[in-house]
């Protein structure tokens, strides 16, 4: 979604300029305000109100991208977030996915033409409506304009005809007729500034407003059609039978086939799932397979070593048995006897581990098999 952010940014810079303008022709602008300051002070304050109202549009699209962002990347957050208003109706229908999703489901949804076209509408007339306000302020800045006008064309028409029938030349006085000339052209120039004032002050305004309130469409169409692009792509189209009769297809078999398809859905995750089990299952086995494998080789060398040992025993057997009946007193024989023995004891022993080691690990391998098998009995078809 875009940030809402690049059109406040081109509105302030627009704004900016118009101060900038506006200080520099303040000593003009401020003779023109004088001239009827009652009616150019409510065409400011209409000014100010349609630009913070224009400025409020664009902000108030902030919580609604973020909203929109969290839902597609972090559904979890957003408990913690308030909830939107103008994606108000999308947000109550997809309450129930985010709150009774279970654990592991992704909340994938999809929707029907028809609903997509609903919420599209709802959300469109909702936008609208926001606008209508803002356009209305642009038009009532004209209209006082022109009222200014008039006003002061009626005020200069009624100076110019007091002056008029005021003017005597009786007295043959020419410089007291032109001095009473002058007087009298006083109210119908004030008349002339009230106009041309008022229409100067009205039309600037409109044309700021009008560039605000274009910038704000233009952020909230740019909303608006990426909401529409990504529930495009969560559509479900209908059939070319149902496509053909739309109108005549009772609704309470439309919504019968839309829940029959949420639920096959709902069944070919579960199915997927179920496969992904089955496949670390037989992983699984395989490798319990291969480290029963390397058990068995190994107890196949310990009783190749355990027969080295006997046949070695037996080899040694008469030899000893010669070597103590012919220096049966002699010392050195018998330590050689007792090195001897203890050799066969360590021999015995360490067999005596291995054996045991390896009856272990097949128990602990065995208890993985068994569990493994279990599981996979009570898997859901």
């Amino acid at each position: 979604m875009t940030n809402p952010a690049a059109y406040l940014i081109r509105m302030a810079v627009f704004l900016a300029a118009v101060i900038g303008v506006t200080a520099l022709l303040s000593p003009v602008l401020i003779t023109a305000f004088e001239n009827n300051p009652l009616l150019n002070g409510l065409i400011f304050m209409i000014l100010l109100m349609g630009i913070g109202w224009n400025l409020r549009q664009v902000i108030r699209l902030k919580p609604e991208v973020t909203w929109l962002e969290t839902y597609q990347t972090a559904r979890a957050r957003l408990a913690v977030l308030p909830p939107p208003r103008l994606l108000a109706p999308m947000a109550n229908m997809l309450a129930g996915r985010v709150t009774h999703g279970r654990e592991g489901d992704t909340g994938r949804f999809t929707l029907s033409t028809t609903a997509m076209r609903s919420l599209l509408d709802g959300i469109a007339s909702r936008l609208d409506e926001s606008r209508e306000l803002s356009r209305y302020m642009t038009g009532l800045l004209i209209f006082l304009g022109l009222l200014g006008t008039f006003w002061g064309l009626l005020k200069t028409v009624g100076s110019v005809s007091e002056v008029i029938g005021g003017m005597s030349s009786g007295a043959g006085d020419i410089e007291h007729v032109f001095e009473q000339l002058k007087a009298g052209l006083t109210k119908p120039l004030a008349g002339m500034g009230t106009a041309f004032s008022a229409s100067m002050f009205g039309l600037a305004g409109a044309l700021v407003l009008g560039f605000l309130d274009l910038t704000a469409g233009q952020a909230q169409n740019r909303f608006f059609n990426e909401l529409e692009e990504w529930l495009a792509g969560l559509t479900r189209l209908s059939s070319g039978v149902l496509a053909e009769s739309d109108g005549s297809v009772p609704v309470y078999v439309q919504a019968l086939l839309e829940q029959t398809a949420e639920n096959m859905e709902g069944l070919q995750r579960i199915l997927t799932r179920g496969e992904e089990a089955r496949i670390q299952a037989s992983q699984a086995i395989i490798a319990l397979n291969e480290r029963i494998s390397a058990l068995t080789d190994t107890m196949r060398t310990n009783q190749q070593v355990m027969l080295r040992i006997a046949e070695t025993h037996a080899s040694l057997a008469p030899a000893l048995q010669r070597m103590t009946d012919l220096q049966g007193g002699d010392e050195i024989v018998h330590a050689h006897l007792r090195n001897i023995e203890l050799a066969l004891q360590r021999l015995l022993a360490e067999s005596e581990q291995g054996r045991a080691q390896v009856a272990s690990d097949l128990r602990n391998d065995l208890r993985l098999l068994t569990r493994t098998v279990a599981a996979l009995a009570e898997e859901p078809r």
